[in-house]
């Protein structure tokens, strides 16, 4: 037995924890003023997170409201159906899951310097030598569940001289449950048989031997277990293996990920200057190279400068896509320089590369010039830079049959950034510009329909004259309904129909009316009309 100290963490909820966080911090869209705001999945109702099984949807997470009705993880989609008619089934995000617990992988860095991932649903940490940082073991279990607690994830926590000990004392023991080696054998002899970390399999075959606690493992012969379990070449996770793992007479090193590599380059002058741009070219150059050489792009540039009287001035500027030209980086630094206080002068310049991401070698056009998706976010990284991130905007269409819904404004670093598959696709950035409008659209799509007053022949037909903005038009063409359905999955029952018309006024211009309703439809009063939209 040695004297290393293992902590495991389990999160038990992790992903509908981490899903209910998102949903908590996502805002909400503006409704339109005649319909009921968009209303996601109800928090409070009985809702699951669903995977792919072999048999159709399981069940990967649950909520408390899905709980207290009985549904239990890992069943099938249509069994819990059966249980509760009203359950909400969200598709599971599995990538996102685990790139979530690998940065929390190295977010609990700060308690100790090894820290590695232990299935899809928990962490093991070697604390060995760095608990008295924290006042002892307990404080420092108590002080983990506090902070995860405050980042919305739950967790059971136990420490122990082994692995193995910890995880099955994270699971099926006391709440931060802190384990010595010399109670280590006693202790996990009163455990379930379940603690060992064994397949199903063979978790069936002990329960129907009879051994349903560690502690009738360890009263049988180890000849007796090596026969019947350790002839079985197709896994190296015997009973025997496990117990001699959470014992400690069978090493199980904490494996720890190397953490990412952090780029920054930093130059101390001799003298101090009172223009530092002179010496980016050769700063943005070396970190440029580095990059390179390990096949990155940073989306995030920042910019420390440190005077002689030891303040700093910080600069940071983003990218839409991966980037690694020194021009180009540097044009998006040139703008913070007009009103730099130097004082009296900088000393150290640092440059440290934000968010590196893959990016590989592209082959040059034959005339020399760029790929059209680079020129575009090399456009939108200097609007972004010089207006403001949220400034410069492009349009990110969506999936309905309703004009105001069907597409959307999102900034544009957000919009490019990772759309790189999506750009050269037909019809995007690379393919030759956005989707091209439909003809019979507006040029000018109103953000919100304004009410008009509207005189017709007929209820149902079309209008005669209409007034918008107190200004009467006489109408001498028009063209239509063309019919739009509500979304009935998304607006409330009772929702009106509409009816579009392209009309022509006296003068020449051109507009999109819709009439929301018919007369006696049983939906409401008279029809009310709208204004949406201006051709050209």
């Amino acid at each position: 037995m040695t004297g290393r100290r293992i902590v495991s963490l389990w999160f038990p909820r992790f992903p509908i924890a981490r899903w209910e966080r998102v949903q908590a911090m996502r805002p909400a869209p503006d409704p339109a003023p005649w319909e009921e705001a968009e209303t996601g999945p109800d928090l409070m109702s009985p809702l699951v997170l669903a995977i792919d099984g072999p048999h159709g949807p399981v069940i990967h997470g649950i909520n408390d409201a899905a709980q207290a009705e009985g549904i239990v993880q890992g069943t099938r989609v249509v069994d819990a159906r059966a249980l509760c008619p009203d359950l909400q089934v969200v598709p599971a995000d599995l990538a996102g899951d685990a790139q979530a617990l690998g940065r929390l992988t190295h977010w609990m860095r700060r308690w100790c310097p090894w820290s590695a991932g232990d299935g899809a649903d928990g962490l093991v940490l070697d604390t060995t030598g760095s608990d008295h940082l924290w006042g002892g073991e307990a404080a420092m279990l108590a002080d983990m569940e506090a902070r995860l607690a405050a980042l919305g994830q739950p967790v059971r926590l136990a420490v122990a001289p082994t692995h193995g000990a910890a995880w099955a004392l994270a699971r099926y023991g006391g709440p931060r449950e802190v384990c010595g080696p010399q109670a280590l054998k006693a202790r996990l002899a009163m455990l379930p048989i379940a603690a060992l970390r064994l397949d199903g399999a063979t978790l069936l075959v002990l329960r129907r031997l009879g051994l349903k606690r560690i502690a009738d493992l360890m009263l049988i012969p180890r000849a007796t277990l090596e026969r019947r379990f350790g002839r079985d070449g197709k896994t190296l996770m015997t009973p025997l293996r496990r117990l001699d793992q959470m014992l400690g007479t069978l090493p199980e090193p904490v494996v720890s990920p190397a953490p990412a590599r952090r780029f920054c380059v930093v130059q101390r002058l001799a003298e101090p200057v009172m223009d530092p741009q002179p010496l980016l070219p050769a700063l943005l150059g070396r970190l440029c190279a580095d990059l390179a050489a390990e096949g990155q792009g940073l989306r995030g540039l920042r910019l420390d400068l440190f005077r002689m009287d030891g303040h700093a001035t910080r600069v940071e500027v983003g990218c839409a896509q991966s980037n690694r030209d020194p021009a180009h980086l540097q044009r998006l630094l040139g703008r913070h320089f007009e009103h730099l206080d130097a004082g009296f002068g900088f000393d150290t310049l640092s440059l440290s590369a934000l968010r590196p991401e893959p990016l590989a070698a592209a082959q040059v056009r034959l005339d020399g010039d760029v790929e059209t998706d680079v020129a575009v976010a090399t456009l939108v990284d200097r609007l972004s830079a010089r207006l403001g991130p949220d400034a410069v905007c492009l349009p990110d269409p969506r999936d309905s049959h309703l004009p105001e819904r069907a597409e959307n404004w999102t900034p544009a670093m957000d919009r490019l950034a990772g759309r790189r598959a999506d750009l050269l696709a037909p019809g995007g950035l690379g393919g030759g510009g956005m989707v091209a409008p439909r003809r019979d659209r507006p040029v000018r799509l109103l953000r919100t329909p304004e009410p008009i007053e509207v005189l017709y022949a007929v209820p149902e037909g079309p209008p005669v004259r209409f007034k918008w903005r107190r200004k009467p038009y006489l109408i001498k063409r028009h063209q239509g309904p063309e019919r739009i359905a509500p979304e009935w999955w998304r607006v409330r029952p009772g929702t009106r129909l509409r009816d579009y018309y392209k009309v022509e006024v006296e003068e020449g211009a051109r507009y999109w009316l819709f009439r929301e309703g018919l007369a006696e439809d049983g939906r409401g009063g008279d029809p009310d009309w709208f204004l949406h939209g201006m051709f050209a």
